[in-house]
């Protein structure tokens, strides 16, 4: 509108100046005959017409340029809400410490693995479990057991998000059978000193985590009507652990230190926390009262000398 407007006022004023007159009538180019107010209109017509045509073209290249970076904003956004949401999944199957390695893409192709000089593993089982689950009409043809035992591990789980606890990593479960570790933190492990700490505390909070667990237990069993008593196993010593598998990857950890932790839960008693003679001796230097088993056929280990470590569901 604002063009239009000094249009028609440069219109109105070059064609009754006699200066227009006199510029147009000095040209021989064919169009004499016409007014020289026509041949300025027609002028100003053109650049106008130039002058719109390249505004709009600025327009539409702004306009284009701003879609495009709004549309990169949104896309960018949604990359990192996938990103959050991959983390998320990711650090549900994996330790916080491996999801960020195979997060980096660097490292993504990589076979993810770490050695430790000393961690402590425990299984925590419910032996009775089985007796209990039953594919009959009254439970669903399994359903209602199932449902129980996920309750269970469930809030086993839980236990594991209080601060006291943020040490000890979930492995697996094996049936009814927990398993965890407890110092899996890559480059954590320091000196001589800061090492027998550790061991130290990697044993002291698995044990604290037991005596959690059976009190779960003891709440499930009042609000379901059950006996369900857990049996567990404790030991530490040298682990490697990694990641096998690519479709359904499965962080794990293997050595002699494990065998014997799963030995202890298997051929332990239900009710009881059954630990080696090393992992008995930390425990009472640190005030804890151990009941020596004495010797102890260990399937695949030979004879071993065992301990019982007392807690207050002893005499339940």
């Amino acid at each position: 509108m604002l063009m239009l407007a000094v249009t028609t006022f440069h219109l109105a004023l070059y064609s009754g100046l006699q200066l227009a007159h006199s510029y147009y009538s000095k040209w021989h180019n064919g169009f004499e005959g016409l007014p020289h107010q026509f041949m300025t209109a027609l002028l100003l017509a053109i650049m106008v017409t130039l002058l719109h045509v390249l505004d709009r073209q600025i327009e539409f290249t702004s306009r284009t340029d701003f879609l495009w970076k709004a549309k990169l904003k949104v896309e960018q956004e949604e990359v990192e809400t996938m990103r959050g949401i991959n983390k998320i999944l990711l650090e549900n199957i994996l330790p916080a410490h491996v999801a960020e390695h195979f997060l980096d893409k660097r490292n993504s192709q990589e076979l993810y693995h770490e050695r430790y000089s000393c961690i402590a593993v425990m299984f925590a089982s419910i032996p009775n479990y089985k007796e209990f689950y039953d594919e009959n009409d009254v439970n669903k043809q399994g359903l209602e057991c199932l449902r129980l035992l996920n309750e269970i591990i469930c809030d086993f789980d839980k236990l594991l998000l209080k601060p006291k606890f943020s040490g000890i990593e979930k492995i697996k479960t094996i049936g009814s059978t927990y398993m965890l570790a407890s110092g899996l933190r890559p480059g954590k492990e320091g000196g001589t000193g800061d090492a027998s700490r550790q061991q130290e505390h990697n044993v002291l909070i698995l044990v604290d985590f037991a005596v959690a667990l059976m009190t779960i237990l003891d709440q499930i069993n009042r609000e379901s009507f059950q006996r369900f008593k857990l049996r567990m196993g404790l030991n530490h010593g040298p682990v490697i652990a990694g990641v096998v598998g690519a479709q359904k990857p499965q962080y794990d950890i293997w050595g002699n230190t494990v065998n014997v932790a799963s030995r202890m839960d298997s051929c332990g008693i239900m009710g009881r926390l059954q630990v080696t003679e090393g992992t008995a001796k930390i425990l009472m230097a640190s005030g804890y009262e151990c009941e020596c088993r004495g010797p102890t056929y260990v399937k695949g280990k030979g004879t071993l000398t065992t301990y019982f470590v007392k807690t207050p569901f002893d005499e339940k």
